[in-house]
C-alpha cells in the first residue's frame, strides 16, 4: 500500500525554510513507529534537511539532480520510478516535502495526518484532501500539554 504521512497546519502548511515549524515529539515517535521497516519517499530538500538516513528505513530520493547520491539511498527522477523501487506486497510511505506530496496523492491509497490545529506561515504546504476522494477512517484527538505546543488530531484516511 502506498501511504502518504505528513504532520500539517490548519492550513495545510508542513513547513518553512527547510524545517518543520512545530515540535510534536508524540508525532515524531508515530511517525517512527509508523514508518519503521519500511521504504520512504520523500525529495532531495527532504532527505538534506534529515541531515542523515534515518534508521531502518529504506530511502527514496526523488530528484532532477544530475549525479545526485546519496549512500544506502536510491535515487530516481520521478514518481512512478520511485514507486517502482518499493516492494509490491509492503506499505512504502511518501513522507514529502510539498511537491512530492503533489505528486504523490494520485498514487496515494492512504493518508496518515497529523493535523496541527493553528495556522502557520510556510512555504511548502500538503495539497488539499478531497472529500469525494478520501474516507475519514479513524481521528484521535491530542490536547496541547507541557511538550505540545499545539492541539493536534491523527486522521487516516483511505482512498474511496
Amino acid at each position: 500500500m502506498i501511504i502518504m504521512i505528513a504532520a500539517a497546519a490548519e492550513n495545510n502548511a508542513l513547513g518553512k525554510d527547510n524545517k518543520i515549524i512545530w515540535h510534536l515529539p508524540n508525532d515524531y515517535k508515530r511517525f517512527r513507529l509508523l514508518t519503521s521497516g519500511h521504504h520512504i519517499i520523500m525529495g532531495r530538500k527532504t532527505f538534506e534537511s534529515l541531515g542523515k538516513p534515518l534508521p531502518n528505513r529504506k530511502h527514496i530520493i526523488i530528484t532532477n539532480q544530475e549525479n545526485y547520491q546519496a549512500q544506502d539511498c536510491i535515487i530516481v527522477n520521478s514518481m512512478e520510478k520511485a514507486l517502482d523501487a518499493c516492494p509490491a506486497n509492503e506499505d512504502s510511505y511518501i513522507i514529502g516535502g510539498g511537491e512530492i506530496y503533489s505528486l504523490g496523492m494520485p498514487f496515494a491509497e492512504k493518508l496518515e495526518i497529523t493535523r496541527v490545529h493553528e495556522s502557520f506561515d510556510g512555504d511548502a504546504y500538503f495539497p488539499e484532501i478531497d472529500n469525494i476522494k478520501w474516507n475519514l477512517e479513524n481521528s484521535v484527538f491530542n490536547a496541547k500539554d507541557d511538550r505540545h505546543n499545539y492541539d493536534y488530531t491523527y486522521n487516516t484516511y483511505i482512498k474511496k
